[in-house]
């Protein structure tokens, strides 16, 4: 397998399993010595991830707009300090949630206008956009069941109503079949080595 710079990235729902797979991809290229580089959003830098904890605190009041600026604030931060320079040191980034997530929660979610946020990731990111991007799928039903079993606080999303994330469930799916060149749908009710396995096989597609 050739070493070459791709921007890969993970977006789903909560509970969708992005996190543990976008891990599990990152030590089966660490197996195979590529060079890689696992990341997440909100966060990945210093002030990216105090970003994150104003932006997950359920105690700290923000309005939809102001979420979307400060995940703008912390994605300038990460994307230029972080995974840029990755990529310009010929590394593979895998990242845990990016732009694709914003339209979800904040497009789809909360309603606000799409070319607006769209114009800030041009204006604001140079319309960075990963070479691949994973979507694990779960329907609603597997949603809530995973869910409960979450032993972690809920952060500021996970509190929001079941409307909100049939939505973001939706969401995600809408942006999966406007972007098939750089999209991949992943029933993530699959087992866990199923799913790793397909993962890796589309992965290795765009890399040798």
């Amino acid at each position: 397998m050739k070493q070459q710079p791709l921007f890969i990235t993970f977006e789903g729902c909560e509970s969708s399993g992005k996190t543990t797979h976008s891990r599990l991809l990152f030590n089966w290229l660490q197996q195979n010595q590529i060079n890689a580089l696992l990341t997440r959003e909100p966060g990945g830098t210093s002030t990216a991830e105090q970003i994150r904890t104003i932006l997950l605190d359920n105690n700290t009041q923000l309005n939809v707009k102001s979420q979307l600026l400060l995940h703008f604030a912390s994605r300038i931060e990460h994307v230029e300090n972080v995974i840029k320079p990755a990529l310009a040191n010929n590394k593979i980034v895998i990242c845990d949630r990016f732009f694709d997530s914003t339209i979800a929660y904040q497009h789809y979610g909360h309603g606000l206008d799409l070319s607006f946020i769209k114009k800030m990731h041009k204006e604001l990111l140079d319309n960075i956009t990963p070479n691949l991007t994973f979507i694990l799928n779960v329907n609603f039903v597997q949603y809530k069941k995973r869910m409960a079993k979450k032993h972690t606080k809920n952060d500021r999303y996970e509190t929001l109503s079941d409307d909100y994330h049939k939505k973001v469930i939706s969401g995600f799916k809408k942006i999966a079949a406007k972007n098939p060149d750089r999209c991949i749908s992943i029933d993530s009710s699959d087992s866990q080595t199923d799913t790793h396995n397909l993962i890796a096989s589309e992965f290795a597609k765009i890399a040798l």
